[in-house]
């Protein structure tokens, strides 16, 4: 019985791929996601990096915003930048070559992100919303606002302004899917291009991007009230897509590859580095926390989630059941079958409780003092409660 119920699992994991092709345009299983495991032959890829997610203070603004793509704000001028851009492998690949760097700010209707991207040769050619956008040079945004991995928004956006906005009510790898058709209600966003846009022969300086996400959309996800309240944290990333691309009769087109007669592959460059070439592994992105200080009064320290460690700690168990599966055809009750001795969260019992069949599992982790309970189930979804 458990042999059929297994099989069953794996034309399970294959299914998804379908809905995505369905509810996604073509071609949008991009370079740097990940689609979802489909046969025992493979394995789950893993971040190749130490787990170290970039941390954020997001300030509060009590001035008006214009969004036009120039963060010309006196807010803005006051607003901390990110660090600088890294290769999406992190320190496993060079340095990017061009500059990018993002800040974010909010008030009681929208949190707003301003990137500045350094470029010589500006140029876009997408101009339908909803279009796969990373085909152009973009700039993406990705928010988790309760950290679990699963119900979590992405937008992209070229030197156009053209959008596209996801729903992603699972990663790739966990089967999806992504809602192309949802639309983010109220959105704001404007790109302002310092120097031409698709006139080869000047040099540019780059663009800029300026965007309000309206809380009352970004609810949904978060399961809470928003604003966030002070000293909460979600898990946020910004990523650039970079392709080569060179001047043509009047026009940019990108660089061949003349051994396989197809465009070099694109850079992918990031704030918070993921360790493989995947955005849509959020456990990796970058921790924003949210203070209700007004940007340019008393700096507001970052302060380290406690929890943090165990959710990673989970989210690694959840790597090795789900190879331990496509390996074996089944997942594991036994803990020490999973090897991860070196696994042990500060501040939590450990190992944590296992529970499985041939096709689920379910583990779950409880804090010393008892008053933090985490779960994470086979489809990757990372729930906690707090008691």
């Amino acid at each position: 019985m458990l042999v059929i119920e297994c099989r069953k699992s794996v034309l399970l994991f294959a299914l998804p791929a379908l809905l995505i092709t369905i509810l996604l345009p073509v071609g949008c299983q991009k370079h740097h996601e990940t689609p979802p495991a489909t046969s025992s032959a493979e394995s789950l890829p893993v971040p190749k990096i130490p787990y170290a997610p970039r941390q954020y203070v997001c300030y509060r603004t009590d001035q008006p915003m214009t969004i036009d793509g120039n963060l010309d704000e006196l807010s803005w001028q006051k607003t901390p930048w990110t660090e600088e851009f890294v290769d999406i492998e992190g320190d496993l690949k060079p340095a990017p070559s061009l500059k990018t760097r993002a800040r974010l700010l909010w008030d009681s209707t929208f949190l707003y992100v301003g990137a500045e991207l350094q470029e010589p040769d500006v140029w876009a050619s997408l101009t339908r919303r909803d279009a796969v956008i990373y085909h152009d040079n973009d700039f993406e945004v990705f928010i988790d606002p309760d950290m679990d991995t699963h119900e979590y928004y992405e937008l992209e956006l070229n030197a156009f302004n053209t959008v596209w906005d996801l729903l992603l009510l699972k990663p790739y790898r966990d089967g999806g899917p992504a809602v192309n058709t949802w639309d983010i209600q109220g959105l704001k966003t404007a790109v302002a291009v310092h120097g031409t846009c698709n006139r080869p022969g000047d040099v540019d300086s780059g663009w800029s991007v300026e965007i309000a996400f309206p809380w009352a959309v970004l609810a949904e996800c978060a399961h809470r009230s928003t604003p966030p309240g002070n000293g909460d944290q979600w898990k946020i990333n910004f990523s650039r897509v970079e392709w080569q691309a060179e001047a043509k009769d009047g026009q940019y087109v990108k660089m061949v590859d003349p051994a396989t007669g197809k465009s070099f592959p694109e850079h992918n460059w990031v704030w918070s580095p993921q360790g493989l070439i995947a955005m849509h592994y959020p456990e990796m992105w970058g921790m924003v926390q949210f203070t209700t200080a007004v940007v340019g009064a008393e700096p507001v320290a970052f302060t380290p989630d406690p929890v943090d460690s165990a959710r990673w700690a989970l989210r690694q168990l959840y790597y090795a059941e789900r190879n331990c599966y496509l390996c074996h055809g089944t997942y594991t009750s036994d803990v020490a079958n999973l090897e991860l001795d070196a696994i042990s969260p500060a501040g939590f019992q450990w190992p944590p409780k296992l529970e499985a069949t041939a096709c689920q599992f379910e583990a779950r982790a409880v804090s010393s003092d008892g008053k933090t309970h985490l779960s994470i189930v086979q489809d990757g979804r990372l729930t906690q409660e707090n008691k």
